[in-house]
C-alpha cells in the first residue's frame, strides 16, 4: 500500500494550503473565540500587583461595583482605587506597547478614542467623588518583573500613595 499525500484544499486566493498565501485572517467565529479569551479580571499583571500589596498588609476589594468605572482594586479604608491599564488598550502615551494595528485603522482609532475618553470621564468622576486614583501601566509591571530593585521602588510608591493624601498618580 502506498500512502497518499494529504489533500490540500485551495484557499480563497487559489493557493494551496501550506503555501505562502496561508495567513488568512481568522473567520468571525475564530476571532470571537480569540477575543473571548482576553479577560478583564484576574489578569496576570493584576494578580502580580495584588500579591505585592497583600504581602505589604493592604486589604482590598477586587473589581467592586460601588466606585464608578469598576477599578481593578478598591481600598475602602483609604478611599483609593487602582486601575491596572494595558498600554495597548488604554493608549499609554509614548509607550512602544501602544501601537496601532495596520489594518482597519479607522476602527481602531475610534475604539481607542472611546477608551481614552471613558478613562478620562471615570477619572474625573472618581476624583470629584473624593476617591484617590492610581493607574499602574502594563509596561511598568513588565519592568517590575524583570528588575527587583525597580519593583521594590514602585511598591514603595504605591504604598506611599495609598497611605498618603495625593489625589492621583500614574506609574
Amino acid at each position: 500500500m502506498t500512502e497518499k499525500a494529504p489533500l490540500k484544499l485551495p484557499l480563497k486566493n487559489g493557493a494551496p494550503a501550506g503555501s505562502e498565501g496561508d495567513a488568512d485572517p481568522p473567520c468571525d467565529a475564530a476571532r470571537s473565540r480569540n477575543m473571548a479569551a482576553i479577560h478583564s479580571r484576574g489578569t496576570s499583571p493584576e494578580l502580580f500587583i495584588r500579591r505585592l500589596l497583600f504581602k505589604r498588609g493592604f486589604r482590598y476589594r477586587v473589581t467592586p461595583r460601588k466606585p464608578c468605572g469598576h477599578p481593578d482594586l478598591y481600598l475602602a479604608r483609604y478611599r483609593a482605587v487602582i486601575f491596572i491599564h494595558g498600554c495597548f488598550w488604554h493608549r499609554h502615551a509614548g509607550c512602544k506597547l501602544a501601537s496601532t494595528p495596520s489594518t482597519r485603522r479607522e476602527f481602531w482609532n475610534a475604539k481607542f478614542a472611546r477608551n481614552v475618553a471613558r478613562d478620562a470621564l471615570v477619572k474625573e468622576t472618581l476624583l470629584k467623588e473624593g476617591y484617590r486614583y492610581l493607574v499602574i501601566w502594563e509596561c511598568t509591571i513588565r519592568r517590575m518583573r524583570k528588575d527587583g530593585a525597580f519593583c521594590a521602588e514602585v511598591v514603595d510608591k504605591i504604598a506611599a500613595f495609598i497611605q498618603g493624601d495625593t489625589p492621583e498618580l500614574e506609574l
